[in-house]
């Protein structure tokens, strides 16, 4: 008995890249406008006359109006609202202050600290005697000179939690 099924040409055979073709109306030929009077000729769809039709002025230009990298502000940098800034006190200030016990309650009434402040004891200077400090953050070298003097160290918390904090400024702050 003979086969009766029909063998297609490239049946069998690889599939190469050059056997590969778009879609039947996939792919359209570009229109080449402006070549003679057929479609797409003459003015080539830009309609007629003026300066958008003879292509002479930049993609950016606003007709006369003051252009947008000229009307916006210049920026250098930013402001990062979240900064946290803290007030230092150096060990030679808290051993010239006499104080036994050092919080920044104390230091406000010494006229060292602003109120509310958060306070950071850094390690310039000395300390002699022992003392109990209360701050909001420690160098390192601060740290272990007071507890070389025989004082306690003790870090507050900040008052806005452990997060972050809330943002500085306004609406239009960073603009």
């Amino acid at each position: 008995m003979a086969d009766t099924t029909e063998k297609k040409p490239n049946e069998g055979a690889a599939l190469k890249v050059h056997h590969l073709r778009p879609a039947p109306g996939a792919h359209t030929p570009k229109t080449r406008v402006g070549r003679g009077d057929g479609s797409k000729g003459k003015s080539a769809g830009r309609g007629t006359k003026g300066s958008k039709a003879r292509n002479q002025i930049p993609e950016r230009f606003e007709g006369g109006q003051m252009p947008l990298h000229m009307r916006l502000p210049k920026l250098r940098g930013f402001n990062n609202p979240f900064r946290v800034e803290y007030q230092a006190i150096n060990l030679d200030t808290i051993e010239a202050s006499g104080l036994d016990e050092i919080t920044p309650e104390t230091l406000h009434a010494k006229g060292l600290a602003h109120k509310g402040a958060l306070v950071k004891v850094l390690g310039r200077g000395e300390l002699t005697r022992k003392v109990r400090v209360s701050a909001h953050g420690f160098s390192k070298a601060a740290e272990s000179a007071i507890t070389a003097a025989g004082g306690s160290v003790a870090v507050l918390p900040p008052p806005f939690g452990h997060g972050r904090p809330p943002a500085k400024g306004n609406a239009h702050t960073n603009r």
